[in-house]
């Protein structure tokens, strides 16, 4: 699957079992398409969302979507640590 048909299926994900799809394809297309990846590490992956969460709003502007006002900061955080500890 292409940077494409990923962004549009992150348009599409609006369920537990859409993004669970869509982390599946992911995962698939980071080993398939390494080289069209930019952050092809682990580190560079985290700090690069880092970076695009401090500069969102930017992103919301160009694409002219409202930014989000009900993100669960802690849900997020939550769900990026268990990645590090899950079996």
């Amino acid at each position: 699957m292409g940077k494409d048909a990923l962004a549009a299926q992150v348009i599409r994900t609006k369920s537990r079992e859409g993004f669970m799809e869509f982390l599946q394809e992911l995962g698939r297309d980071s080993r398939i398409n390494k080289e069209e990846w930019e952050n092809r590490d682990i580190t560079s992956y985290l700090e690069s969302i880092a970076m695009w969460v401090e500069a969102m709003e930017g992103y919301y502007e160009n694409m002219n979507e409202e930014l989000p006002t009900d993100i669960n900061w802690q849900f997020l955080a939550a769900l990026f640590y268990v990645g590090k500890i899950y079996e």
